[in-house]
């Protein structure tokens, strides 16, 4: 059989054949007058026919009536509803935002239609309307819902497998230094009352590192002054990675919740929550405004403790456990690394020895013959 100039397919066995020039072997047979034809990607005969008999398996499975009736989106409602369970709220929000972005390209068309040239037409045009990051959600949505119709033998191979994400430009992460952070805080103290206790919660983000939801979902019972550490849980939504993590009573924040559980009128419960609001965005904003200060976030003062984390030596893997990163440190080098670059720069000038320079010793320096005399 010859399927191209450059290669000819040579017939070893049943719905099995051989390419001529390289050896691999390939599977090709028809189901539904429709003939499927697929590189078995191996030259090894026997394992050859056992691929074959995978694929025979897994096309056998596909939904005749069903799956060339079933809609686009009725797949992507269902994948939704089938995830929905493991999402945060934002995570959910996010794909339920991308999904009804695609239902206008995929309208009317059964997912068993939909082909590579569809989502070429799709992915050219959506990638002059929207910026790279939303464009790689859509298309990561997109190859979930197909993954979740092949799971459910509705197709046989995903369309968008030869997609490729469009390269996002890197934002450099907003950091306030040690005296714009005093700024911060120290507008906050100096304003209404009602700051406060925003300026309470900026101090607890700058000072351990924890995300918004995890520090106001905290209770007392969550530190344990007597150990120097506290458990970040995440409360009834959990953390971002679901797992709870135990983090150092850090000098600064130690300080600062002793701080202030000795404000409170009575002992609190260990249910109680440490902050009663949920958020400080207001007073940020409101502070920044004031005091001539970027436009600084809850998030920039994540971005604060790391900095400074970093700065103090911290190993990237050791910060990396403290705020709650799986990946071993790897997001925090790409985050932060040149931090740690321009921290070097700064400690390497303090290296001024020379043996050509002179100076003079410090006269609480007594020479080792001179004590001897």
């Amino acid at each position: 059989m010859k399927t191209s100039e450059q290669q000819v397919l040579l017939n070893v066995g049943d719905n099995l054949f051989r390419s001529r020039s390289s050896g691999i072997y390939y599977a090709l047979f028809k189901r539904d007058g429709k003939q499927i034809r697929r590189s078995l990607k191996t030259e090894d005969k026997d394992l050859a026919r056992r691929r074959l008999e995978e694929l025979r398996s897994k096309v056998n499975r596909l939904a005749d009536l069903t799956g060339k009736a079933i809609a686009f989106e009725d797949v992507a409602k269902r994948w939704l509803d089938a995830i929905s369970a493991t999402l945060k709220g934002a995570s959910h929000r996010r794909r339920e935002s991308a999904i009804n972005s695609l239902r206008p390209f995929f309208k009317g068309k059964t997912i068993r239609s939909i082909g590579k040239l569809d989502i070429e037409r799709w992915a050219t045009q959506r990638s002059g309307q929207r910026a790279a990051r939303t464009f790689n959600i859509e298309r990561e949505t997109l190859r979930q819902v197909f993954d979740y119709a092949i799971r459910h033998g509705l197709l046989l191979e995903n369309p968008t497998a030869e997609l490729k994400r469009r390269k996002e430009l890197k934002t450099k992460a907003r950091i306030p230094t040690r005296k714009q952070f005093r700024q911060l805080v120290g507008a906050m103290r100096e304003s209404d009352r009602r700051y406060w206790q925003a300026a309470d919660l900026c101090e607890f983000l700058a000072y351990s590192g924890c995300r918004l939801g995890e520090a106001t979902a905290m209770t007392w019972g969550d530190v344990n002054f007597d150990l120097k550490n506290f458990t970040v849980t995440g409360g009834e939504r959990g953390t971002k990675n679901y797992e709870a993590r135990c983090v150092p009573l850090f000098p600064a924040l130690l300080g600062l919740l002793k701080r202030m559980k000795g404000a409170l009128a009575v002992e609190p419960q260990r249910t109680d929550r440490i902050f009663e609001i949920g958020s400080a965005k207001k007073a940020i904003a409101t502070s920044c405004q004031k005091t001539k200060l970027p436009d600084f976030t809850h998030h920039s003062l994540r971005h604060f403790f790391c900095s400074n984390a970093i700065e103090a030596g911290i190993d990237f893997k050791v910060i990396a456990g403290w705020v709650g990163h799986k990946d071993g440190g790897i997001l925090v080098a790409k985050t932060y690394g040149h931090l740690r670059d321009e921290h070097s720069v700064q400690m390497a000038k303090r290296m001024t020895f020379d043996a050509n320079l002179v100076e003079s010793e410090p006269e609480n320096i007594i020479r080792l013959e001179e004590a001897a005399e």
